[in-house]
């Protein structure tokens, strides 16, 4: 938790200094080529461009630690709200995305080890070098054609009002979502499975004789996970980073939809806000994961 101090302190230097590299006046390249000199200059005012960079930082720093990132341009209404009311979508599809990309890839990346070399392991890994290979774009485009259009199981966009809308609404962009990542923790399960099954220490919990089913469970199950919950915790950080595309096909209002948005409508101070929450969130993920090392091998301590 300390370490997380001066990395978002850079990260803050980083996306402050953003602003600054674009090419042109912030200013104007926010209100487009059109506007008035009156209104360029209205703007550099109202957000301080004109003063000392150093200065302008510090008021930058000054008003994150009150947790104000500006208003939006486009929305004219504060940065800080405008995440709250997305903020909630992007959440809900990467823990819909991770409890599919769990549910799947771990079973299968078993079943693929328990069938060392066999036809079902052969299966399980073609797939899944498949699921890597094909676009984003292409799968979500495609189940849209399938389930949204022709078969009318799932809305084509949004994620409606209610609480069953809202799950509906979820489901195909969290299939996309975690396609790659089932397929990522799939091989990298199986793997560490199949070296961990020929470990040492199992042959020793064997000779002892304890249940097959124990050591499977508790020494070659459970230490084979390690590797594939450090893996899950990089991909939980890609999705959330990554889920502009998801949302955008789907046309999700979530954070990554709200940063393209942004980006495209010269809102910077919504793409500062997007890039600070998004870049929090993953340092959050982060630490979960070192916890999550300490209950599932019993060599990870946290002194």
């Amino acid at each position: 938790m300390l370490q997380m101090i001066p990395v978002l302190l850079v990260i803050t230097a980083v996306v402050f200094l953003l602003i600054h590299l674009i090419p042109g006046d912030p200013a104007r390249n926010m209100l487009g080529d059109r506007a008035t000199f009156a209104a360029v200059e209205a703007l550099r005012e109202k957000l301080g461009l004109n003063r000392p960079l150093i200065v302008q930082y510090g008021i930058f720093m000054r008003n994150l630690v009150r947790f104000d990132l500006g208003n939006s341009i486009k929305y004219h209404i504060p940065v800080m709200a405008l995440l709250q009311r997305r903020l909630a979508l992007t959440l809900a599809l990467t823990l819909v995305s991770c409890i599919f990309s769990a549910l799947f890839s771990l079973p299968l990346g078993y079943i693929a080890a328990a069938n060392k070399d066999r036809l079902p392991d052969q299966i399980i890994r073609g797939s899944a070098l498949i699921a890597l290979s094909v676009p984003t774009f292409w799968i979500a485009l495609l189940l849209l054609i399938v389930f949204a259009l022709r078969v009318r199981i799932f809305p084509i966009v949004g994620w409606g009002t209610t609480l069953l809308q809202h799950l509906r609404g979820l489901i195909l962009p969290a299939f996309t979502l975690s396609l790659s990542t089932t397929a990522l923790i799939t091989r990298n399960a199986r793997n560490s499975i199949v070296d961990t099954a020929g470990s040492d220490f199992v042959d020793f919990a064997r000779s002892k004789g304890i249940p097959n089913n124990t050591v499977r469970v508790r020494h070659i199950i459970r230490n084979g996970l390690v590797s594939s919950v450090t893996l899950l915790a990089m991909r939980i950080a890609a999705m959330i980073g990554g889920s502009a595309i998801t949302e955008t096909v789907f046309n999700l209002p979530g954070i990554g939809q709200l940063m393209v948005e942004a980006i495209f409508g010269r809102d910077y101070p919504v793409v500062q806000g997007t890039l600070l929450i998004t870049a929090f969130l993953i340092m959050m993920i982060n630490l979960v994961t070192d916890i999550l090392y300490s209950a599932l091998d019993p060599r990870v301590t946290l002194d």
